[in-house]
């Protein structure tokens, strides 16, 4: 289809991995006028759309799910209860609302949601450690030394070096260690074995103009233990002022990054196993 001058100069200007998308979309959006030749005005007509379509799928937050319950051989951990939880405790919190009140109904879009990532194992292609919550799945390893055989397998299939094998049996760094649960799968003998098995969290990761990974909060928690970090977490981005709605990060860095973890492990420590 025919574009003019102005129109393709516009086009450009759009990221060029999204680029030939966007052409269809508007070339779709002319032909739907009766158009020939694409003009500025599809361009425009067609971006007020896509805004318009965006903010009616705004939840006010959003919880993403890595492809380990379809079958990934990784897994460390099963995931699927704590996605419905999740997404109830935050529809119960009512974010959306918050945000509406705040920014205007029509001005909320997806990067002001609160943002929850989920990855059944430390290899986390969903990539927990950029979001306002991050989800790992977790198998903290132990030894028995006394059964262990000398194989080397544990050793072999640590790609952290976190395994060492001496005439005494297998040690685990834990500095080191991922939890990632490879070792206690190959070990022949169970000489090492799943100690906990749960998941690791992480809070405060963004993009943006200042970047930065999420701190991890200490230990291997339960599900509940999970769920208990989320509603602290909503609690604080919706405690925050409202004349200046904040991303989690910046509203942690506010009231102490360092502090609200402590808070938070303290909080953890305190609830019965």
């Amino acid at each position: 289809m025919d574009w003019s001058a102005e129109a393709e100069k516009q086009l450009s200007r759009v990221p060029f991995f999204v680029r030939k998308r966007v052409r269809k979309k508007v070339e779709e959006e002319a032909i739907s006028q009766g158009a020939e030749r694409v003009k500025t005005d599809h361009l425009q007509s067609s971006k007020r759309k896509f805004m318009s379509r965006l903010s009616s799928e705004v939840r006010g937050y959003r919880v993403e799910q890595c492809f380990g319950p379809s079958g990934c051989p990784n897994r460390a951990a099963d995931s699927s209860f704590l996605v419905g939880e999740m997404e109830n405790l935050l529809q119960e919190s009512d974010m959306l609302g918050f945000l509406q009140r705040n920014l205007g109904r029509e001005n909320v879009k997806p990067h002001h949601e609160f943002r929850v990532s989920i990855a059944e194992c430390p290899n986390a292609c969903s990539r927990p450690q950029i979001f306002d919550l991050g989800i790992i799945g977790a198998r903290e390893p132990d030894v028995h030394r006394e059964s262990c055989t000398l194989c080397g397998a544990c050793v072999d299939v640590c790609r952290e070096g976190a395994v060492c094998l001496d005439d005494a049996g297998p040690s685990v760094d834990t500095e080191s260690c991922i939890k990632c649960g490879q070792c206690v799968d190959v070990c022949p003998t169970e000489s090492i074995f799943d100690a906990r098995q749960g998941f690791r969290v992480q809070i405060g990761g963004r993009l943006g103009r200042h970047p930065r990974l999420a701190r991890e909060i200490p230990g291997v928690l339960s599900a509940e233990k999970v769920l208990l970090v989320l509603k602290r977490c909503a609690d604080l981005f919706l405690d925050q002022d409202p004349g200046r709605v904040k991303r989690f990060a910046y509203v942690l860095d506010d009231y102490g990054l360092d502090r609200f973890i402590r808070e938070l492990a303290s909080e953890i420590d305190s609830v019965s196993q």
